[in-house]
């Protein structure tokens, strides 16, 4: 299997990236730099995770030791809810590209469909009426400019996804969100798919460190894989996504895991096996509970979703 999926701009994503939530500055630089050395071609920021300047040293460092040089590497960085002003937009981006030391980022996403207060905390009572036509001008703008060599979106429903769909004039390149076997995301890849919108996964092994419920590294399924391919859970749950179709972001600091990540393109998971997969339950993990408020411009999880989260 090539170590890549081909975005709808004909720029090639590779299949497996390093994510960069809640990896703790002071580490994350040795992890981006350790990845890079084991052969990632990916990072995952975001503006939010507050990580970007420690990512941009350690990418000069790699790109200054001559590991690789910047085309060689992907770049995803993401818009945050409180820059969704059309005037915002751009400001936020320039920001990145600074504190990442880059002029330019491979694929910039929106990163919820959600609006909040500018300069304010993650709340409910932060949460204002979004106007995502507005803000994905602001977005069409960016890769006009050649600064965002792609736009997407992230967390975004297939209602949301749909609706964005009749007024883009760019087409979204890639739609990141949540996507592992307790949650496969059947009907959101399909539209994805017929749309000819990349999929890529966040949390590919489930965020081990903040579920115990629906802990995809323990399921059954995945287990009982992972002994009888001589792999180890994690490998069988990346493997399953990449065959699956999409991109995934596992994230680690640990540099016998981030290679171990990657051992995922000379084997693949025999198709008996990989119809069991579509036996497993599914559990939604990461719910936006932090947007919602009943008195809020969200009421409910479910509107967060659209009512996609069972």
């Amino acid at each position: 299997m090539a170590p890549h999926f081909v975005l709808n701009t004909g720029a090639k994503i590779p299949s497996v990236g390093l994510g960069t939530w809640q990896a703790a500055p002071g580490v994350v630089g040795d992890a981006v730099y350790a990845a890079v050395k084991a052969g990632y071609r990916h990072i995952d920021c975001a503006q939010i995770y507050g990580n970007e300047k420690e990512i941009g040293l350690a990418l000069k460092k790699v790109f200054d030791e001559g590991i690789i040089s910047r085309g060689d590497l992907f770049i995803t960085s993401k818009l945050w809810c409180t820059n969704h002003a059309p005037e915002d937009v751009p400001v936020a981006l320039d920001s990145t590209l600074q504190d990442l030391q880059t002029d330019y980022v491979d694929l910039y996403l929106v990163h919820w469909a959600v609006r909040m207060k500018k300069g304010s905390s993650v709340s409910p009572e932060n949460v204002v009426p979004c106007d995502i036509p507005a803000t994905w001008a602001a977005m069409e703008s960016l890769y006009d400019s050649g600064k965002a060599r792609a736009i997407g979106v992230s967390n975004f429903s297939t209602k949301k996804l749909e609706e964005l769909l009749v007024v883009a004039r760019v087409t979204p390149a890639a739609n990141q969100v949540e996507c592992h076997p307790v949650w496969q995301q059947a009907k959101l890849r399909d539209l994805c798919a017929s749309k000819g919108i990349h999929l890529s996964a966040y949390s590919p092994l489930g965020s081990p460190g903040l579920f115990k419920a629906g802990n995809v590294l323990q399921h059954p399924v995945v287990v009982s894989t992972a002994e009888k391919l001589g792999k180890t859970p994690a490998q069988v749950a990346l493997r399953w996504g990449i065959q699956t179709g999409y991109s995934v972001l596992p994230k680690s600091t640990n540099e016998e895991r981030i290679r171990a990540n990657l051992d995922v393109y000379d084997w693949s998971i025999p198709c008996d096996l990989f119809a069991s997969f579509s036996e497993i339950e599914q559990v939604k993990l990461i719910r936006g509970t932090f947007w919602a408020h009943p008195e809020g411009v969200i009421k409910s999880v479910e509107e967060v979703w659209d009512g996609e989260i069972v």
